[in-house]
């Protein structure tokens, strides 16, 4: 059966690929047991080295037909698709390092009498296959991100990229075994819910790596096999806190990409600002002055800002919560409208109603909205109302107030003067409460994948 992949802008048709079937799932899930069971050691670290640092290279060397790629599956504007590919290749390339930065370590064994005549040291083996859901938003970047990793600790690897973006997955992975990786490693498969959901409960999958929405990724995480680890990665509503002494145009400038980036399809894309006491009025027609000059149109143009939503279906429920929230006594100060069928403008809205999508729910559109706070611990309590808690960001001129605001809402990394869709793939990135579960980013997700196996010694 053939799956249709389309250009996120126009609609029309760019590609056809194969799905695959349950037997071609479970082939390649009887390859990577049996690599793991009867080859432990694996290529060596020398092998994996070469083979990450090459596909780095090979991904650079690609540049513009990925980044162009990335644009006309996912929408995503050309100027940022081409910052995507540089984040893939950095992303490859810190996957090989952590090879030299990590390893085993020695255990104190004589801290008491039982212990004594003894010597301990661990070493990191692979965990074993890896199963890795990914999402469309970030095509190239997020498969980087489940399948280097998996490469360093010497893991086969099975992808199963968003079937809304999957080009750029089979790219990666054909410019991998291009860069000297046995086929059999990594395996990419191509197919709907059901076999996918066979896929990740079957009991020869050691870890499962997804990235996605929270519904999916917490019922998928209810069927997985006894003993199967996990990460999952969801979506946040991410808080921003702009105190009385902020500066004004610093955090306009900083939100307007942090919220409007990619149509706002990001995990931590900016989507609830809680502006302080005088700060507001000044921020708000700021804001809606900088985001009324976005342009949005087709995402293979250089000028464009915003691009389309990944479906139309999308832009019908972005469109219908940023009405509710109108009609809930909301103040739209600019956007709220459909540009085209796959299109919708960059949104702000003022003070929406507490219990309205938009301010307790992951947007994934092209809406920021502004709720007006008389002090700092307002805006810090009313932040943290929600369920979903991933990055946050506070802004403000006095070290003092960042650090208390910083202290205070809740999130696993919390941005000083910057957006909170900040972020470099060297860093931990994870998810609390609805949000997700464990720690992303190259050197996590590596850890992940690897166990701790220690040797004792009995002199």
């Amino acid at each position: 059966m053939i799956h249709t992949v389309h250009n996120a802008f126009t609609g029309e048709t760019i590609a056809g690929v194969e799905l695959n079937t349950w037997q071609d799932v479970d082939k390649a899930l009887d390859r990577a047991n049996v690599i793991h069971r009867t080859n432990t050691a694996g290529l060596p670290v020398w092998r994996r080295i070469e083979i990450l640092e090459r596909l780095a290279a090979r991904i650079l060397e690609c540049r513009e037909e990925l980044a162009l790629q990335i644009a006309v599956e996912g929408g995503k504007p050309l100027k940022d698709a081409l910052v995507e590919v540089d984040r893939a290749a950095q992303s490859t390339k810190l996957a090989s390092t952590v090879l030299a930065e990590t390893g085993g370590r020695e255990i104190p064994m004589d801290l008491t009498p039982a212990g004594q005549g003894r010597i301990a040291f661990t070493r990191q083996i692979p965990i074993g296959p890896v199963v890795a859901v990914s999402a469309f938003n970030h095509p190239l970047n997020l498969i980087a991100h489940q399948v280097a990793p998996a490469v360093a600790a010497n893991c086969p690897v099975i992808i199963k990229p968003s079937m809304q973006t999957p080009m750029s997955c089979l790219s990666y992975v054909r410019l991998l075994h291009e860069s000297g990786l046995p086929e059999e490693c990594c395996t990419v498969v191509l197919v709907k819910r059901d076999v996918a959901e066979q896929l990740v409960s079957d009991p020869r999958v050691a870890f499962f790596s997804f990235i996605g929405s929270a519904d999916v990724g917490w019922s998928l995480r209810s069927k997985l096999a006894p003993g199967a680890r996990c990460a999952l990665e969801h979506g946040g509503v991410a808080p921003v806190v702009i105190a009385e002494d902020a500066c004004i145009g610093s955090a306009v400038e900083s939100v307007v990409k942090g919220g409007f980036y990619h149509a706002g399809q990001v995990c931590v894309s900016v989507q609830r600002v809680f502006a302080v006491g005088n700060a507001a009025d000044t921020f708000v027609d700021e804001l809606v002055e900088k985001t009324s000059e976005l342009v949005t149109g087709d995402p293979r143009e250089p000028d464009t800002d915003v691009g389309p939503l990944i479906s139309t279906g999308e832009v019908d429920r972005v469109s219908g919560w940023v009405d509710d929230a109108v009609l809930g006594g909301a103040n739209l100060r600019c956007g709220g409208a459909r540009i085209s069928e796959r299109t919708y403008a960059p949104t702000v809205l003022i003070d929406p109603p507490e219990d309205s999508q938009v301010a307790k729910s992951e947007v994934f559109g092209p809406v920021v909205s502004v709720f007006r706070c008389a002090t700092v611990e307002e805006a810090v309590s009313r932040a943290n109302d929600v369920d979903a808690s991933f990055q946050a960001a506070v802004f403000s001129e006095s070290l003092d107030t960042a650090l208390a605001v910083a202290e205070n809402l809740r999130g696993s990394a919390v941005m000083v003067n910057d957006h909170t869709a900040f972020r470099v793939d060297w860093m931990p990135f994870a998810g609390l409460g609805t949000s997700g579960l464990g720690v992303g980013g190259i050197k996590g997700t590596y850890h992940d994948m690897t166990v701790e196996k220690m040797t004792v010694i009995r002199r």
